[in-house]
């Protein structure tokens, strides 16, 4: 069996695996370790899950989602109620800045705009929003609005990479222009790699990042 076939094979095995999918109603493509997930869901939930599953796999280097959500007829809703809802989540986050964002739903797509200081109130906006029932897609146009220098992002980047345990920092290179963050060099596996990019978001001033980590052959 040749690098690709046995790689989607632990990708479907992993699937089967997990409790919370489906599988049966997704479809597994693996080519050079990058691996499309195709297929329907019934849930973000359920999409979230087998995105999460896929990189759980050795030998994955990059999920391509191609998952559509299908939501059951019974949990179909109108806009006007999916936007009172949207709105009221909004507003029990405390995390979430609601005054400064703005709701916009067209066919069970919510579109978010506004500013916030922060990266993680932008996320934890449209992640309240995609536990809504008959949201099919949520467009997060929300901008975080830089706040500090370039050099002082830089250092706070740093200083979070040689903190954290799960991180060898040295392998890591930084580059910041504006509130736009690279981050380069080889990880040894997913872990690392997703702290490393949640390190680079948690600093102040962050408006993209730009994740061009290798993950190392094992």
């Amino acid at each position: 069996m040749d690098d690709d076939l046995l790689v989607q094979q632990r990708v479907l095995d992993e699937l089967e695996f997990e409790p919370s999918i489906e599988a049966a109603h997704i479809g597994v493509i693996a080519r050079n370790g990058v691996v499309t997930l195709t297929g329907h869901v019934g849930s973000y939930t359920e999409k979230f899950a087998a995105e999460r599953a896929a990189r759980r796999v050795r030998g994955v280097k990059a999920v391509a989602m191609e998952i559509e959500v299908r939501l059951p007829e019974d949990r179909k809703l109108a806009d006007d109620e999916i936007a009172e809802r949207a709105l009221r989540i909004l507003n029990w986050d405390v995390s979430v800045p609601a005054e400064r964002i703005g709701v916009r739903v067209e066919h069970g797509i919510v579109t978010l705009t506004g500013e916030v200081a922060w990266q993680f109130q932008r996320s934890a906006a449209e992640h309240d929003i995609h536990k809504l029932s008959g949201v099919r897609a949520v467009i997060n146009n929300i901008t975080v609005a830089p706040q500090v220098q370039a050099e002082d992002v830089r250092a706070k980047i740093r200083a979070a990479l040689e903190r954290s345990a799960e991180v060898e920092a040295r392998n890591v290179g930084v580059a910041v222009t504006g509130g736009k963050v690279t981050l380069t060099g080889r990880v040894g596996d997913w872990k690392e790699r997703e702290e490393i990019v949640r390190a680079a978001w948690a600093a102040p001033g962050v408006t993209e990042v730009f994740d061009e980590l290798v993950v190392a052959e094992t």
